[in-house]
């Protein structure tokens, strides 16, 4: 059988009756394997290259502070980073972020935690979200809370990274005197703003992808100023890490336990409700079960050679579609790229990762934390949209769970107040007519 009749079958509106893998499996994986290097090939542009670099205001931060102190592994990060990047693009077909857990590293960053006791956090993690997908328990939780709460939950993580993203430009800018920095400044900041919301709506123009060259030209040039030691070429490859039980015990109770709520809310839940906000077709390979178990995979296996702990994140996602990611191009790419830096220079390039403007980092986060911000304006539920007075209170629920999460800096604190307002919503509805009736 020739190629131009593989391509026809495949496109025969009773292919997927008639032309399956149980009857002709080779058949079937040439032309499932051709249709998706067509569509590869089809949308390779400038702007998922641009988008592929959307999440590098939470990556590039956390990676650079734990690969210097050694509590991370920076080839390791690269490498198991680069491939869950390829192997998530494939398997959800969306531009599916891979960035670190951000609870495990503010606990790594505060309390010193040994490469030990962080890889027993990210393995603790990663073995219970890998429970809540494969036992469907994660399908529970997401049937029965509300979608307001979803939202609140993705604007309070939205309005946490702008948060950090005007800390971050806060810390490392200065207006001039002697604390001024030619490299990381408010000038920068205010420039890379003002570019990206004048491009904001442009799908010509690849704001992340021109930032990014602009960042790494200001790093390469504060490299060669300061005479500090360049990228150098060289083969590396992960080393085993096994930790200690008295490891795994610390980094069990310090720092697993509160990734968990973030991981299971904002990582899985909020993420599956974007992503099907977002690419709608796909809403059938974006499920929170494998969500769920890609998240405990890449930790179950990352961990134990010294990766950062890895998770998915509904603010990585915004961030990529809003800096031009439409497809799973933009995380192919990006794989490739952390593949062959880690292979390739490993821990040397921590030092030009550190000179990388953080005024520009932190207004590529804050472009992030909008996108997301954004998705919460669907937060009514669909019976309900005809109703004022329910329009209210949904408002109200996503303001709660919002507030709550940023105010207490906690996705789970976030969702048992959303929930314990929304039943208290539901009682009043339900027994209000009764005591009117009894008057």
């Amino acid at each position: 059988m020739t190629s131009h009749e593989i391509v026809e079958i495949a496109e025969s509106p009773k292919s997927n009756d008639d032309f399956s893998f149980r009857h002709k499996p080779l058949l079937y994986i040439h032309s499932s394997l051709k249709e998706r290097i067509l569509h590869i090939k089809k949308n390779v542009s400038l702007s998922e290259l641009s988008g592929s670099l959307g999440d590098l205001g939470t990556l590039l931060p956390i990676l650079v502070a734990l690969s210097i102190t050694g509590q991370v592994s920076l080839t390791a990060s690269l490498i198991f980073g680069g491939l869950w990047n390829i192997i998530s693009g494939l398997m959800f077909r969306i531009p599916m972020c891979v960035q670190p857990m951000k609870a495990i590293a503010a606990v790594a960053i505060s309390a010193n935690l040994s490469i030990g006791e962080i890889m027993s956090a990210g393995l603790g993690v990663g073995v219970m979200v890998f429970i809540l997908g494969i036992t469907k328990t994660i399908k529970f939780i997401e049937k029965w809370t509300p979608v307001p709460i979803i939202r609140g939950i993705q604007l309070g993580a939205g309005l946490s990274l702008i948060i950090k993203a005007a800390d971050m430009v806060r810390k490392n800018g200065s207006w001039g005197g002697s604390s001024w920095k030619w490299n990381d400044n408010y000038e920068w900041a205010i420039l890379s703003f003002i570019f990206v919301f004048a491009f904001y709506s442009s799908k010509r123009i690849p704001t992340a992808l021109l930032l990014f060259i602009f960042g790494l030209i200001i790093a390469f040039i504060k490299v060669f100023v300061s005479n500090s030691t360049l990228p150098s070429i060289s083969f590396n490859l992960p080393e085993i890490v096994v930790p200690t039980l008295e490891e795994f015990k610390v980094g069990f109770l310090s720092a697993s336990l509160g990734q968990l709520p973030l991981t299971t809310l904002n990582s899985v839940i909020a993420l599956a409700a974007l992503a099907n906000d977002l690419f709608p077709e796909r809403s059938s390979l974006n499920t929170v079960k494998k969500i769920s178990i890609s998240v405990g995979l890449m930790n179950i296996v990352g961990c134990f050679f010294g990766s950062i702990p890895y998770c998915h994140g509904s603010g990585g996602l915004a961030g990529q579609y809003r800096f031009g990611a439409r497809s799973e191009v933009s995380v192919l790419v990006l794989g490739f790229f952390k593949l062959i830096l880690g292979i390739l220079f490993g821990k040397t390039l921590t030092n030009l990762l550190n000179y990388f403007p953080y005024s520009i980092i932190g207004v590529m986060l804050f472009v992030s934390g909008a996108e997301l911000s954004s998705a919460a304006r669907n937060f009514m539920n669909t019976r309900d949209h005809k109703d004022d007075d329910e329009t209210k209170k949904n408002f109200t629920l996503v303001i709660v769970t919002a507030g709550l999460l940023v105010g207490f800096q906690n996705d789970g604190i976030g969702y048992i107040g959303g929930m314990l307002v929304s039943l208290l919503f539901y009682i009043t509805r339900v027994l209000m007519p009764r005591f009117c009736a009894s008057k």
